[in-house]
């Protein structure tokens, strides 16, 4: 019998097929493209009250400029150097009265220490008077503040500056014939002395304990050193006392400079037995 087959749908000329299209399944509309330039109503408006308060941006940056001093003036202060007063006139030539200095913390560790190095130092056996109470004022808090964070030199008058002149073993002498200072039996001519005076001769021989050094003033007839002081502990200063070396003036402008420890006045010195 014959098959009754659908007639297939000849192909038109222009290639196209008779075949109806069938109809997709209903989609969602599209939804319209967003202009690539709009904004956020909050954002604009957050653009609008920055664009009209200038005022506020620049005081922002302010702000955060002095933050970033004060830490890092604190950091400083607290790892690398410190600011001092120099109330007194024992360090004369080398350091006047008024001087402002900065004292290198890393000095006697971890970098170690050399006679003739500058230091300053903790009272810590009672060399100075009692400091006199301070007259407390309305903005003695910003001061004490700015010396805290290391913007303004400690001007408490509770530390000393002196020369090294013994380390730790050292044998030093005064005088010997020639009315020279030795040091392990070798006369050293000092230079840092101030030259305005000649210094009198106070004799002494000591021997530099462990942990401690022996110190003077270049200003040798008026620094109460360790000479004036060998009743208590016979003079000497505990190496943990050191606060640092100092390493530059750095106020008033016309004194700027950086201090020598005279390493030649030294140079020919043994070292301690």
């Amino acid at each position: 019998m014959p098959e009754n087959h659908a007639p297939n749908p000849e192909p038109r000329q222009d290639g196209a097929s008779e075949v109806p299209a069938v109809p997709a399944p209903d989609a969602p509309a599209a939804a319209p493209a967003t202009p690539v330039h709009a904004k956020s109503r909050s954002a604009a408006k957050a653009e609008g009250k920055s664009a009209g308060n200038p005022l506020l941006g620049w005081l922002k940056e302010i702000a955060t400029v002095v933050v970033i001093a004060v830490v890092l003036s604190f950091l400083i202060k607290t790892f690398l150097f410190r600011a001092f007063f120099i109330p007194s006139e024992s360090m004369v030539n080398t350091l006047d009265v008024d001087d402002r200095i900065f004292v290198n913390l890393l000095v006697p560790e971890p970098f170690a220490l050399s006679r003739g190095d500058v230091v300053v130092f903790r009272d810590t056996k009672g060399w100075l008077p009692p400091a006199p109470a301070k007259t407390e004022g309305p903005f003695t808090w910003v001061q004490d503040g700015l010396t805290f964070v290391g913007l303004l030199p400690d001007n408490s008058e509770q530390h000393l500056v002196k020369r090294v002149i013994g380390l730790p073993g050292d044998h030093v002498v005064c005088c010997d014939a020639g009315g020279k200072l030795t040091i392990n039996g070798t006369a050293v001519d000092e230079a840092y002395i101030n030259p305005a005076e000649v210094p009198q001769v106070r004799n002494f021989d000591v021997t530099v304990p462990e942990g401690k050094v022996w110190v003077m003033g270049d200003n040798r007839n008026h620094s109460a050193d360790s000479r004036a002081h060998m009743e208590t502990d016979g003079g000497f200063v505990d190496l943990k006392d050191l606060e640092g070396k100092a390493a530059v003036i750095a106020w008033p402008l016309n004194r700027i400079k950086t201090l020598d420890n005279y390493p030649d006045v030294f140079r020919n010195v043994p070292a301690a037995r």
